[in-house]
Parts: structure tokens; C-alpha cells; sequence
């Protein structure tokens, strides 16, 4: 291992066979008596260093720890022992760090997945899991992988950013900051879109915190990412099955489960499958809500809906006359070599039975300027009105 603080690979091994072959769990006292016995003199700094990278292996993720403890860091990834890419908000970057053979990084992200209670082998060779520590994990081992084990980390952020870092980042403009305030109050459904790592999750957990103290909102995620600052929040997660196939709980039954809970706010993770039926239908019954999808644009938007819908036995009109009616607008965010950047927010509505998304904030990434587009008066006329509904005016 190489990349953080170094061990002597002899004391490693050493500890480690100790440590994994006593009863119980791995505990840092454990992991402080197998140092100690270890008989070598390391001295205070020499013992706390190799307790803090044996603990690491053991119990945290291993050699990548260090770049899980850089609070810009938002995702690992491991294409091999020696290619290992993080991203800090700028695109990917290569990290320093590497493993000593493949066969540690099979045995860290077979650790990882058993860890959460599921199998990575040969029967099973792609998992996902959310594990302890704030870590969503996908590892694909070969033949599946044509590169050796394969480790995807996203990690999640106690720490909610506010609208004023946005600001301050350049994710958010400051007229944007002002609609983007307006659709949190005001309880219009809407919907953050956007490719992966352009920021979906961290800013839907950011307008949900600005939701009024008051308000129940519950989660509904696959794997639990948001964590809005808020002081009434419930979540409900995804169960996969076990090994025999039993006990799914997924993400539409959790919808319906949602609607029983009384949540002033709805909240879907990501729509990507025919859990949309039910999101739009709790939404077309009084509910407010809000949710993240995969799209290239904000426009793009309508058909990943219709998608999704036929995915649950919807037509393309059924889709758009309940997303239009659901839904009152679309975030879009898009990443460029300085950042992610609110791209867009758009006005959502139907027409002749077409799912129409228009442009009412439009941003220049290029010029960083931003124009209002045919949804401007549209989006401004409903939040207006959706506010003074809100506050009981």
C-alpha cells in the first residue's frame, strides 16, 4: 500500500492475521494489543501511524481512507492497482495512492460488499451496496470486468452545502439563487436533472433544506444520499433480495409505503424506473415533491419521462398529461472543467398531449451570462401564485 502514511508490510500482515483471526469484531483495541505484540518499537508517532492504517484496511477503506477524508472528494474510483481516480468537483484527477496487487483491491471491495451484507463472486460479480461510514459502493469483479476489479465510491457529505457556497462556488448565479429560493417556498413539484456527478443529489438535498420548518418531508432512495438540513426528515431505502432472490422491497412499493407516512413533501432519489407511475400519481393527489433523473437537458427531460412511464405500462400521452399536471418545473445542471453549474431551469407544461419543458432561466456556460427564455413569465406567474397560496394569502 502506498500513497498514505507508510507500514511496514511484515508488521501488517502480521496484525492483520491477528486481528481477523480473534473472536468478535475489529475494535481498536484489538488492533492496539496486535501492535504491541507485535514486539516491534515503533514509538508513540510509529504506533498511532500504524494503527491508523491497519484500522483503515480493516475496517474503513483501506488505502483509499486518506482520499475519503478530503472533504472536496465526492467519488473514488479504482480501475486497477495502480489507477485510482477521484473527483473533486473539477472532472477526474489521477490520485497518488495505489494498492500492492489486484488481489488487494479484490479483497478490499470484497470486504466492502460483505461488510453490508451481500456477496461478491464469481455468482455474483456485480453488487451495489451502501456501506457504513457514509459510502455508496459498486464493485464488478472479471470476467465481468475486463480490467481486474472494478470499485465505484460515492461519498456522502454530512455536511449540507447552502445556497451562499453554491453562490460562492459559481454553481448558482444569483438570479438563480432567487428562483431557485422562490421554488423551495413556494411547494412546486420539480424535478433536478443532469448526467452522473454533476451535482443532482447535493442540490436537491440544498432546496429541500430550505423547505418550511413545519413540513414532513420523506425520502424515497435506493441508497440513502440525500441528507437535507431540515428538522423533519424520514427516509425509506431500497432492500435488495437475498441470495435466494427473496425479500425485495423496491423503490414504487416504497412510494406507496411514502404515501401512508402523511409527508407534506415527497421526495424520490432518482427516478429511473416504473417507480415514476407512482411518484406522479402521489403527486397529482396533493402532494408536493421533488425527485432527481438521468437527462442530457432540461428538454431532454420529457423523454426520459416517457421512457420511464412505458417502463410502467404508461403511454407517452398518459405520462405527459400527469407529469405536466405533477410537475411545475426542471433544474438542469451540467459540469464544465471549473465546476458544476445550474445550466438551466425550466418551465414544465402540456400541449396537444406533448410534455412540453421550456426554457425560463437559460445560462451562457460559455460567457457565464444568463437570458430568460418563452417559460420565464410562465414559471414566475406560478411561483408567485403558488406562494401567495403557501403563506395564506
Amino acid at each position: 500500500m502506498r500513497g498514505g502514511r507508510a507500514v511496514d508490510p511484515e508488521l501488517l500482515r502480521s496484525v492483520r492475521q491477528k486481528v481477523l483471526s480473534a473472536p468478535g469484531p475489529v475494535t481498536s483495541a484489538g488492533i492496539a494489543a496486535a501492535v504491541r505484540e507485535s514486539g516491534r518499537v515503533l514509538g508513540t508517532t510509529g504506533t498511532l501511524a500504524a494503527m491508523e492504517v491497519i484500522a483503515a484496511e480493516l475496517r474503513g477503506l483501506g488505502p483509499l481512507q486518506p482520499l475519503a477524508q478530503d472533504p472536496a472528494v465526492t467519488d473514488i474510483f479504482v480501475n486497477g492497482p495502480h489507477s485510482v481516480w477521484v473527483d473533486r468537483g473539477r472532472g477526474l484527477e489521477r490520485a497518488e495512492i495505489h494498492f500492492d496487487s489486484e488481489e488487494a483491491v479484490r479483497s478490499l471491495a470484497t470486504r466492502l460488499i460483505s461488510g453490508a451484507g451481500r456477496r461478491l463472486d464469481e455468482s455474483s460479480p456485480c453488487v451495489d451496496v451502501r456501506v457504513s461510514g457514509g459510502y455508496r459502493v459498486h464493485a464488478v469483479l472479471q470476467p465481468v470486468s475486463t480490467e481486474g476489479t472494478l470499485l465505484s465510491i460515492r461519498i456522502r457529505r454530512e455536511r449540507v452545502l447552502g445556497l451562499d457556497e453554491l453562490e460562492r462556488s459559481g454553481t448558482v448565479l444569483p438570479e438563480q439563487r432567487t428562483a431557485l429560493e422562490a421554488i423551495a417556498a413556494s411547494g412546486v413539484s420539480y424535478l433536478v436533472s443532469g448526467a452522473t456527478g454533476t451535482g443532482k443529489t447535493t442540490l436537491l438535498s440544498t432546496l429541500l433544506g430550505l423547505s418550511r420548518p413545519a413540513e414532513r418531508i420523506v425520502l424515497v432512495e435506493d441508497a440513502a444520499e440525500l441528507n437535507p438540513d431540515h428538522p423533519h426528515v424520514v427516509g425509506l431505502e431500497a432492500r435488495h433480495g437475498n441470495l435466494e432472490g427473496m425479500g425485495t422491497i423496491d423503490l414504487a412499493e416504497l412510494v406507496r409505503q411514502a404515501l401512508r407516512m402523511r409527508p407534506d413533501r415527497l421526495i424520490v432519489g432518482e427516478c429511473r424506473g416504473a417507480e415514476v407511475r407512482e411518484l406522479l400519481t402521489a403527486l397529482n393527489t396533493g402532494h408536493a415533491g421533488a425527485g432527481t433523473i438521468h437527462a442530457n437537458s432540461a428538454g431532454s427531460v420529457a423523454a426520459r419521462l416517457a421512457a420511464l412511464g412505458a417502463l410502467a405500462g404508461l403511454s407517452p400521452e398518459t405520462t405527459a398529461l400527469q407529469a405536466a399536471s405533477a410537475l411545475g418545473c426542471v433544474v438542469h445542471l451540467a459540469r464544465i472543467p471549473t465546476g458544476r453549474r445550474v445550466a438551466s431551469i425550466a418551465h414544465v407544461s402540456e400541449r396537444e398531449g406533448r410534455l412540453v419543458i421550456e426554457p425560463a432561466l437559460e445560462r451562457d456556460l460559455d460567457r457565464d451570462r444568463l437570458s430568460r427564455g418563452p417559460g420565464w413569465e410562465a414559471l414566475a406567474s406560478l411561483l408567485s401564485e403558488r406562494t401567495r397560496a403557501g403563506s395564506g394569502l
